[in-house]
């Protein structure tokens, strides 16, 4: 059985790299039947938040991506980490390293000056002799003196680290704080994961997991290392460009769907496909078809799969999204005529709680740049006429609306953007939206009425 993890650190919060990473992870679980387990690495005590742990976890309900299980926390664990560091002293495997920092900065300094890579010269490897006093040790892990480690990377290809470039790296501090390496490859050996995939930022990581994954004879999972994702220069991604608290794109109006489907396919594809629904993301992802190279993050890619995910969204579901956004359609006998007046256009639910907002909240100020296109001479005069018009029909539908607007522009011999414009301005306060029709309708004659009076009021 297929077993993937996600193991965030709660020292910030969680950004869509690392939400696409547990997206693929998941994904890998789900298609086979397998389990997808969370893991909060939340060793580093003085940097941890838990505002930052909750984010993650709300960003994860958010979303819709379920784990199995409870999530493990490794602050928890530390017992069994110094079981396995107690079990490596005893057999050999590591030993104590008494070696200050002064000696290591010094011994780095020499290295540096002679042009030769620094490391930890293994001084303490073998040591038998009465340990200096005052000094707490260090753990080290003994690691191979010569050969190569070798792994089979999922997206990479075979790797091969020569056995020299990896020191005997320390597993547990000299207060007795394990490293990261080493509880990550006890966790995931003890978690029973099969398949990793993480970011390629820690595909140098992997050799000194190897070196613990065989001291302790475990066997190896499978890795899979993504390229990272780069803002449209192809510099790494900052906040300014995305990278910012998943939690943040709720915020801003972005449906969880949109916001995976624009995740998966940075770094994955399937042909020429662009929209994935989560059953299809299941049934077509294979970390084989993950990019070797760095994925682009592009705004407008995002916002238009959110604008096709508000179109497709049903009303039921959209009402209630919109009330994180000030709009409360619940009770409104026209909400199915609102939405589909305004769904069409927004990008975002913040775009679309604007347009509903302009249509159920008469204007309280006009936009400046409209206000000198559209109010022209002659413009109060077609306005009072509309007006006329409108008491004596008092048209109801928008096909009856429609018909008055048509016979008024006909009777009045006046091309159709002297009244559509400001009349469009009347009612929203600004030139957009949606049809004049469908706006009438919904607002009502009345409404129509007044909104045009206030107009009329405020240009004089």
């Amino acid at each position: 059985m297929i077993v993937t993890r996600f193991a965030p650190s709660p020292t910030g919060f969680l950004h869509i790299g690392g939400l696409r990473t547990a997206l693929f992870s998941w994904l890998l679980a789900r298609k086979n039947g397998g389990k997808f387990l969370l893991r909060i690495e939340d060793t580093d005590q003085a940097r941890n938040s838990e505002d930052a742990m909750q984010a993650i976890l709300q960003a994860f309900d958010w979303v819709g991506m379920d784990y199995d299980g409870e999530a493990l926390y490794q602050s928890k664990r530390f017992d069994i980490y110094q079981q396995y560091i107690d079990q490596l002293l005893n057999e050999g495997k590591a030993y104590k390293c008494y070696m200050s920092k002064e000696e290591l900065d010094a011994l780095r300094e020499e290295q540096m000056a002679q042009k030769i890579r620094p490391h930890y010269d293994r001084r303490y490897r073998d040591f038998t002799g009465t340990p200096p006093a005052g000094v707490d040790p260090v753990i080290r892990i003994k690691a191979p003196l010569e050969g190569v480690i070798s792994f089979e990377d999922g997206v990479k290809g075979e790797i091969n680290i020569a056995a020299s470039e990896v020191d005997d790296f320390i597993i547990a501090r000299s207060d007795g704080v394990p490293t990261y390496n080493f509880v990550v490859a006890i966790d995931d050996a003890l978690m029973g994961i099969t398949d990793v995939i993480r970011g390629d930022d820690h595909l140098y990581n992997t050799p000194k997991q190897i070196v613990i994954y065989q001291a302790l004879g475990f066997d190896l999972p499978r890795f899979n290392h993504v390229a990272m994702i780069n803002n449209e220069q192809g510099k790494k991604l900052s906040k300014r460009d995305g990278a910012t608290d998943v939690m943040e794109y709720k915020a801003q109006g972005f449906l969880p769907e949109a916001l995976l489907n624009f995740l998966v396919r940075l770094g994955w594809s399937h042909g020429d496909q662009e929209i994935f629904s989560i059953q299809e993301m299941m049934e077509l992802f294979d970390p084989k078809d993950i990019n070797k190279s760095a994925s682009s993050y592009n705004l407008d890619k995002l916002l238009w799969l959110n604008s096709h995910y508000i179109k497709e969204c049903n009303n039921a579901r959209l009402i209630r999204q919109l009330q994180d956004f000030g709009i409360n359609l619940q009770d409104d006998s026209k909400r199915d005529i609102i939405l589909k007046a305004t769904k069409e256009r927004a990008k975002t639910l913040v775009d679309l709680s604007h347009q509903i907002r302009l249509l159920i909240e008469s204007p309280q100020k006009y936009d400046d740049k409209a206000l000198k296109k559209a109010y022209k001479e002659g413009t109060v005069s077609i306005l009072n006429d509309f007006i006329g018009v409108l008491k004596s029909e008092d048209p109801q539908s928008k096909e009856t609306f429609h018909d008055l607007l048509q016979n008024f522009v006909a009777q009045k011999e006046i091309g159709f953007g002297k009244i559509a414009q400001p009349l469009r301005l009347a009612l929203m306060g600004e030139l957009s939206g949606a049809g004049l029709d469908e706006i009438m309708e919904i607002v009502g004659r009345d409404e129509v009425v007044k909104r045009i009076e206030n107009l009329i009021s405020h240009a004089s």
